[in-house]
């Protein structure tokens, strides 16, 4: 269910907000009133998700972004802050799933390091730059999509489980870091949700994470987006450092 106007005067810069779970977590922050920045790498995929975000009134951005590039992150923060005056909410779904059914034996060095580059150190630079913005006016709201696979660690896809406990790692560290800041830092892990990224999942790795969840389905990117919308709210305001689970009944702690 929507809360009308609950973003109203916020700016929210979404990263991976062309596609999939950030596309969703976009859409409903636009549909609740707020200003909406999508960063992606893909600039095809950023001029379709905005069309369809205008199309329903919805007040939308976008940034052609490499969020593991330095130079990149930098650049599209002070755009947005000299465009809009404000940066409130940070959400991070930039993320690949790399080889998946791979044992490590077989897994290429060189993807490992595409992963972490794209999932690590992406959340590491839009973290910093987000906080950046967000200090002087003594608020914000920042939230990573984690995964279960970071906390279980799902086997035969070392890079992801890696980059995503590393990831969840960034949060509870940067969480404390600006506990008296005004700024939250949480994570979000979910359990293997609908989404275009895994139409290039291995049939059996899907099966093998579909298995442990025991609501026995596949999440939804509007689920995502509901728990999500609320965590990066005014309302969360005594939650920081934490990795919220959204999983089916598959979370154990």
């Amino acid at each position: 269910m929507l809360v009308p106007n609950r973003f109203q005067n916020r700016v929210a810069v979404i990263t991976g907000g062309a596609s999939g779970i950030g596309e969703g977590i976009a859409r409903r922050i636009g549909q609740e009133g707020g200003q909406v920045v999508l960063f992606d790498i893909s600039a095809d995929s950023l001029q379709r998700a905005a069309a369809a975000m205008q199309a329903q009134k919805i007040k939308v951005d976008t940034a052609v972004v490499d969020v593991g590039d330095e130079e990149s992150v930098i650049t599209a923060f002070q755009t947005v802050v000299q465009r809009y005056g404000q940066l409130d909410i940070m959400v991070n779904c930039a993320g690949i799933a790399g080889p998946t059914s791979v044992p490590i034996l077989d897994y290429p060095a060189d993807d490992f390091d595409r992963v972490i580059r794209v999932n690590l150190r992406g959340a590491y630079l839009s973290t910093k730059y987000a906080v950046k913005h967000m200090l002087p006016r003594g608020y914000g709201r920042i939230l990573h999509m984690a995964s279960m696979g970071g906390k279980d660690g799902n086997p035969g896809m070392v890079g992801y489980a890696s980059s995503k406990a590393g990831l969840m790692g960034l949060v509870k560290g940067i969480g404390k870091e600006y506990a008296e800041a005004g700024i939250t830092v949480n994570g979000l892990a979910p359990a293997v949700i609908r989404t275009p990224m895994n139409e290039d999942t291995a049939p059996e790795m899907l099966e093998y994470m579909i298995a442990k969840i025991p609501m026995r389905r596949l999440g939804t990117v509007d689920e995502v987006a509901s728990l999500a919308c609320w965590i990066v709210s005014e309302e969360a305001s005594f939650n920081t450092g934490f990795i919220f689970d959204l999983s089916g009944g598959r979370a154990t702690y």
